[in-house]
């Protein structure tokens, strides 16, 4: 069977990204806006009530207009803002999230795909949480390093561009503590309150980390570091896009490096347990523009229509 797509931003980072997973398919037929008519609502409502699915790269009020224009119920909308993360009309675009999660996916018209460290933050502290062994008060702090690529084409210009010696070093953003994807953090991660959320963007193109340290005497139920690595496999048993480490291994670039662009042009989750068993980092890693955007969105259609999970996507 195919599928009938289309691309609402394609233009963007985002958009471009699923371009190019998408171009390649057989069983996708690519519906294309031209240039001139992009912001035309009119024809952008032809275009998305003509879609079997239809993916919205835009910002979020832009994603919430495009929503109100559809019309057709057999349209599935996969929305990659932050508008709809939170919303119980949504299903939430994490097939790993919990058993059941997939199921909500495949018989929902309106997804919502995760944000990029917000994927990274969920995938390492809601199987804790489940298990009992984060209490969903533990006062959660969360440190991410990422690439560039992540703040959108025009901090990719400002990067590509060279000449200013400040891009060279890593630039900690977000100081006032209200990074967007702090809402989805907090529901999906299971929590009562949001973390306190630390992000960094480093001078490389793309591959993120997201680490959350604990205290494992701080723990609601005692669990060491080995348990906490069978959680993780447990809940993610047979899981293809999710590998998870054994404890302080698999990480090296030297004795103590973690290559954070290890996953890049996959849609990999890699999670590791490293510390001393007194002090704990959890760690997510994963790439910014694939499983962390548009390879988490190619996933979801996948689920939606019933193909292979995997088509077109790199484990």
């Amino acid at each position: 069977m195919v599928f009938k797509v289309f691309v609402d931003g394609q233009e963007g980072t985002t958009g471009l990204r699923l371009l190019d997973y998408l171009s390649g398919r057989s069983d996708v037929e690519l519906l294309r806006i031209s240039d001139e008519k992009r912001k035309d609502p009119a024809e952008r409502a032809r275009f998305l009530n003509a879609a079997d699915v239809a993916f919205l790269c835009l910002p979020d009020v832009a994603s919430r207009e495009a929503v109100s224009l559809v019309e057709n119920p057999n349209t599935c909308v996969i929305d990659a803002s932050t508008a709809f993360r939170t919303s119980t009309d949504w299903a939430y675009g994490l097939p790993e999230l919990v058993r059941g999660q997939r199921e909500k996916i495949r018989a929902s018209k309106r997804i919502a795909v995760p944000g990029c460290h917000a994927s990274a933050f969920v995938l390492a502290v809601r199987p804790l949480v489940d298990a009992g062994v984060l209490a969903s008060d533990y006062p959660v702090t969360a440190f991410s390093l990422t690439g560039y690529s992540g703040g959108g084409k025009s901090m990719i210009a400002e990067y590509e561009a060279g000449g200013n010696p400040r891009l060279m070093s890593p630039r900690p953003y977000a100081l006032g503590l209200e990074h967007k994807h702090l809402p989805e953090m907090r529901v999906q991660g299971g929590l009562a309150r949001a973390p306190i959320f630390n992000p960094v963007v480093g001078p490389f193109y793309k591959g993120l980390a997201v680490t959350v340290p604990v205290y494992a005497d701080l723990l609601a139920r005692k669990a060491s570091p080995e348990e906490i690595v069978e959680i993780y496999r447990k809940h993610y048993e047979g899981e293809q896009f999710v590998r998870v480490m054994p404890y302080n291994g698999a990480h090296n670039l030297d004795a103590n490096a973690l290559d954070v662009q290890a996953n890049n042009d996959t849609n990999r989750v890699d999670l590791f347990v490293f510390g001393n068993g007194e002090r704990l980092n959890l760690v997510a890693r994963l790439d910014n523009l694939g499983k962390g955007a548009a390879g988490a969105a190619v996933q979801c259609m996948n689920v939606h229509v019933g193909a292979d999970e995997a088509t077109g996507l790199a484990a």
